[in-house]
């Protein structure tokens, strides 16, 4: 399963928005390095559930069903504050680099109220821009490090072996860097890598991490009167990136009132369940928020996950299902699960997900939907079911 890494500096609201996206208590202090461990911790993402399209009451076992959308679990790591020269051990430096190697997605927390220094500390009229980009050219220089640790005896020998990708996908193999994602990021280099220059190798690096840690930047913070006037700027700066201005300290609030059953809360709007047991400072908070909601039409954290996943690593939903009548597993639990698969995936390689032996024993497939017959190559599309036939 894929996951998903919340990075930044410190006191950005990374935390919160951990507590926000998980509901996992961790520690929320306004001081860099609150988080020393990475915390781990399940988030949803959300789609709409086949159950009403089709008219049943589906029984999910691997995730859940609210109001016709499934939430499906995956797995976030919040990494404590990055500053600048962590890449040389810097703050807590390299540690916190190395607990992002298991991530493959970032969502890059940023201050979009400009309040906070890059070192996290209290100022004024901050640059969010500057944030992204010294992130960016620390993840950058990380990879670099990794990529030329031995570089001559590393170049000699994939000169010797001519087979380059296989040799890097080997050097990099800690941080999720395929050899597909390798031949991409080489395709213009020369074929001799004894050749290639350091300017060459951290261009690389760079392409490296565009390919293998793609990112959403969070512009958090974002009801900050401050705020406006700057997510713009990093919309203009970044255009290659998603841009989503967020406030995890709303959602998170907005959570805790549902919790409290103050208010029911969809997660783009909520009402209020009784004006009367609101005080009047709440009543302000809610109004606060209202306003807020209707600018941006959410916190923006629920569209962070989401487009993480479907846009951002392209993966799509599929339900796999015993009986393509009735929609259920030989229990009787109808569209019991959710499957996160990348699009592309196949009938035959969502059978050996489920299990190695139904993949090994695969004859076809069925698409519930049309009661139609598919072969293994099928390639399956969001939102289908899809049952399994394998030899007994």
């Amino acid at each position: 399963m894929a996951i998903l890494g919340l990075v930044g500096k410190p006191n950005v609201g990374k935390s919160t928005m951990f507590n926000a996206m998980t509901e996992k208590v961790v520690d929320i202090a306004n001081y860099p390095f609150t988080t020393i461990d990475p915390n781990i911790g399940t988030s949803y993402v959300i789609t709409d559930c086949p159950c009403k399209e089709l008219g049943v009451k589906c029984n999910p076992q691997n995730s859940k069903c609210i109001d016709g959308k499934r939430y499906i679990p995956v797995e976030i790591i919040d990494v404590a504050g990055l500053v600048p020269g962590a890449h040389e051990g810097k703050g807590m430096g390299n540690k916190f680099l190395d607990d992002l190697r298991q991530a493959d997605a970032f969502i890059l927390v940023v201050d979009a109220s400009g309040k906070t220094d890059l070192e996290g500390n209290p100022t004024e009229n901050h640059d969010p821009v500057e944030d992204v980009k010294f992130l960016l050219n620390e993840i950058d220089m990380w990879i670099y490090g990794i990529l030329t640790k031995n570089w001559e005896k590393l170049a000699r020998r994939a000169q010797q072996e001519k087979n380059i990708v296989k040799v890097l996908a080997n050097q990099l193999s800690g941080l999720n860097i395929t050899e597909d994602d390798v031949k991409v990021a080489i395709r213009d280099l020369d074929e001799s890598p004894i050749k290639w220059t350091d300017e060459d190798l951290l261009s690389l690096a760079k392409k490296l991490r565009k390919i293998s840690k793609p990112m959403i930047i969070a512009a958090n913070k974002a009801d900050h009167p401050d705020a406006k006037e700057n997510i713009e700027r990093l919309k203009k700066e970044f255009k290659d990136y998603i841009v989503i201005p967020t406030s995890a300290e709303i959602e998170l609030a907005l959570r805790k009132a549902e919790k409290a059953g103050l208010i029911k809360y969809d997660g783009k709007d909520f009402e209020i369940v009784d004006e009367n047991k609101l005080n009047e400072q709440q009543k302000n908070a809610f109004t606060y928020i209202k306003e807020f909601l209707k600018t941006y039409g959410g916190t923006g954290v629920q569209e962070c996950i989401n487009r993480a996943y479907f846009d951002l690593l392209d993966m799509i939903v599929v339900y796999p299902v015993e009986d393509e009548n009735k929609f259920c597993d030989k229990k009787g639990n109808i569209l019991p699960d959710a499957f996160l698969v990348k699009k592309g995936t196949t009938a035959k390689e969502l059978a050996y997900k489920i299990h190695t032996e139904i993949g090994e024993k695969f004859i076809y497939a069925v698409d519930a939907r049309k009661k139609m017959r598919i072969g293994a190559d099928y390639e399956l599309k969001h939102g289908d079911i899809i049952k399994i036939v394998s030899a007994a």
